[in-house]
């Protein structure tokens, strides 16, 4: 099927021609006969376009393993960066994203924490106790690569900024928020934005989950 005729059946079976759009794009990567992954390792960051992939170094669990952003497709993704490991605003992040993990989940979502740390000091700062019983996975940027690609990093300070970034299930990059060094994000206000997003609704200001849209 090609991607025209892919999208087009998507419009006829009840979607969005912005979804059919977005899966029309996602088709036409895969049918290169190239990864999605692949192909978007060089791109960089835009609500509404392919979020850049990436392949990094990560601890899971106590253990070293390589995670991909394609390992996640077909569920939404709440990917956030933050400064410096061994840090006093961050593990307050890492720890509240941590316990709100189960209600992501029950939205179909996975939590990704990320900085320009190795791996060593990931495993060292979780096994020195900061963080509790961490589960999900602490990705290692190292190269700096991926924060450059999302337009987070701080290259006078060689540090990623806190962005957070919510990835819809076909991929493409829905949410950017972007905090300086000093002020934390909050676990409620992303869980809100992720079930707005969800409902594919015009929401208006303040919106929360179970209030009507503007649609509806």
């Amino acid at each position: 099927m090609s991607g025209t005729a892919l999208a087009a059946a998507i419009v006829a079976c009840g979607g969005t021609g912005a979804h059919a759009v977005e899966m029309e794009r996602a088709h036409g990567m895969f049918a290169s006969g190239h990864s999605l992954e692949s192909r978007l390792e060089g791109t960089t960051a835009k609500v509404g376009q392919p979020a850049p992939g990436f392949t990094l170094d990560a601890v899971i669990n106590g253990e070293f393993k390589k995670v991909g952003l394609a390992d996640y497709r077909g569920k939404w993704v709440v990917l956030f960066f933050y400064p410096n490991d061994f840090t006093f605003v961050c593990p307050t992040e890492i720890r509240g994203f941590n316990a709100a993990l189960d209600t992501f989940r029950k939205l179909n979502a996975e939590v990704l924490g990320a900085s320009v740390d190795s791996k060593y000091s990931h495993l060292a700062w979780i096994q020195r106790g900061d963080l509790g019983d961490l589960k999900y996975p602490l990705l290692a940027d190292f190269k700096k690569e991926v924060a450059t690609r999302y337009g987070i990093l701080d290259e006078k300070e060689g540090e990623a900024l806190r962005g957070l970034f919510i990835i819809d299930p076909n991929g493409i990059l829905q949410y950017t928020l972007v905090h300086n060094l000093s002020v934390g994000r909050s676990v409620d206000e992303t869980l809100r934005v992720l079930e707005a997003l969800q409902t594919g609704e015009l929401c208006p200001i303040g919106w929360k989950p179970g209030q009507k849209t503007l649609g509806k």
